[in-house]
């Protein structure tokens, strides 16, 4: 069994379900609220979890939105740093936790002074971030701080699935397609593409964001992207590189919820082989289904132990 690395795993502090509870409205009713527990394990069963497939590592962080859908700032701030404090506990219990840092996104200085506190002295490897905040995404202005601090820390940014600020009409009267089924993804690789169109990599060359779910379809658009870009209306904007470019420079991407061989083929076909990290989502997915899947994929072994660990090792710093 090849060794593996994780590291989109969630788990829940007992004061945050509130926050949790925004994302009910895209789950089913009879499934929403069953993955309690299991978050909130930090023992045996989630050790097993990983046992049972190999993994050594699992960079822990919290089920989203947390304190991003906090509306009052000095409270998104406090309950950030409480909420850090507490996975920093885990770690210590268990060292084989890694943790993503929960961070305040309504104040990008304090976010920033957060995410160098949380990798500095805590231990963590970056932060995760679960989309826009108060319908503000990362290529604004005002987070030009925060990715200074972000390429001075070489640390990593994954961008997780959210709501977008408001639902627009093209889901209307098909709830199935607000949520995981699709409308995370359109919200999630969009963010991505606000960020790298915005020149936001070449402001900050050692900005390094990651991506679930093999990209949020982005490797199969690759060529498309650099294509149409030449003929966008694009205003003022300019890139130093195509846009494909950045993906394999900048972002890296995770096996999180994708388990078929086609799209994981594509992804390192389009970025390369050190691009792409093993995730399994937990506990929202099945760890074996996972774990046998990466096995069984049609990956050379050299590319297997780099998907399964290395890269994670390198990126993260394990």
């Amino acid at each position: 069994m090849t060794p593996k690395i994780a590291l989109e795993e969630h788990f829940m502090h007992p004061d945050f379900f509130d926050y949790f509870g925004k994302t009910a409205i895209n789950i089913s009713p009879d499934l929403f609220g069953k993955a309690k527990e299991a978050l909130l394990d930090f023992g045996e069963r989630r050790i097993a979890a990983m046992d049972v497939i190999g993994v050594e590592t699992s960079v822990l962080s919290l089920a989203g939105p947390g304190v991003q859908a906090e509306k009052r700032v000095e409270t998104a701030v406090r309950l950030a740093r409480k909420v850090n404090d507490y996975l920093a506990e885990q770690m210590v219990k268990q060292p084989r936790y890694g943790g993503f840092a929960h961070l305040a996104m309504q104040d990008p200085i304090e976010a920033a002074n957060e995410l160098e506190r949380c990798v500095r002295d805590l231990g963590m490897q970056g932060a995760m971030i679960n989309g826009q905040t108060g319908g503000t995404y990362l290529d604004d202005d005002r987070y030009a701080p925060f990715w200074e601090r972000v390429s001075d820390l070489g640390a990593a940014v994954y961008i997780h699935p959210n709501n977008p600020p408001e639902q627009v009409h093209m889901y209307h009267d098909h709830p199935e397609l607000f949520g995981p089924v699709w409308s995370w993804t359109v919200e999630t690789a969009t963010h991505a593409l606000r960020l790298l169109f915005s020149g936001t990599f070449d402001r900050f060359p050692n900005a390094r964001l990651i991506l679930g779910h093999l990209g949020e379809t982005l490797p199969y658009l690759l060529w498309r992207l650099d294509s149409r870009w030449e003929i966008s209306n694009r205003g003022d904007m300019r890139l130093a590189m195509k846009p494909s470019e950045y993906f394999k420079r900048n972002i890296w991407m995770t096996t999180s919820g994708m388990c078929a061989d086609a799209p994981l083929r594509c992804a390192i076909d389009m970025v390369g082989a050190d691009r792409i990290m093993f995730s399994v989502d937990y506990p929202f997915e099945h760890p074996k289904e996972a774990g046998d899947w990466i096995e069984a994929a049609p990956l050379t072994e050299a590319e297997r132990t780099l998907v399964c660990h290395q890269n994670a090792r390198a990126l993260l710093g394990l």
